[in-house]
């Protein structure tokens, strides 16, 4: 995620690097000065912690929204939510994801793109709803390609 950002958009991963940098006191260029391999570290190490919770979740957001716009367009057009074009979906959430549509919809994903980004994906989309939907959470607790750690 952090090379996307370097490589597509480098002022939001130099925003994150202030705004994390700051946040522990530091001037960014404290970090800008490590070697890539400690930066990526550096920033890994900031954004577990609580304080940083907001920056992760942004960034998190940011990369699915731009760098992974095929991704939420490929879902929703399997679970026939209107969507933009880019995957940001016109109008309100359904209620209910057909579990069917949904199952072959995420056997798709995962045939074409890696499946830790998928489940990344669904786990943050489950969350756009409180308590999240049945068919969805059912899903992630019982396919094994759909673990994160």
């Amino acid at each position: 995620m952090l090379d996307w950002f370097r490589e597509h958009d480098r002022n939001v991963y130099k925003s994150v690097v202030a705004s994390l940098a700051d946040q522990r006191k530091l001037r960014a260029v404290f970090v800008q000065k490590k070697s890539l391999v400690e930066q990526y570290a550096w920033i890994h190490k900031i954004l577990k912690m609580p304080a940083a919770e907001s920056i992760g979740l942004h960034l998190l957001q940011a990369y699915l929204m731009s760098g992974q716009q095929s991704l939420l367009a490929m879902f929703c057009d399997g679970l026939r939510i209107p969507h933009d074009g880019k995957g940001s979906v016109d109008g309100a959430l359904p209620e209910e994801l057909d579990a069917q549509l949904l199952a072959e919809t995420v056997e798709r994903l995962v045939d074409v793109f890696d499946p830790k980004i998928c489940t990344l994906y669904l786990r943050c989309f489950n969350l756009q709803k409180p308590g999240g939907w049945d068919s969805l959470t059912a899903l992630l607790a019982s396919d094994s390609r759909l673990v994160l750690a």
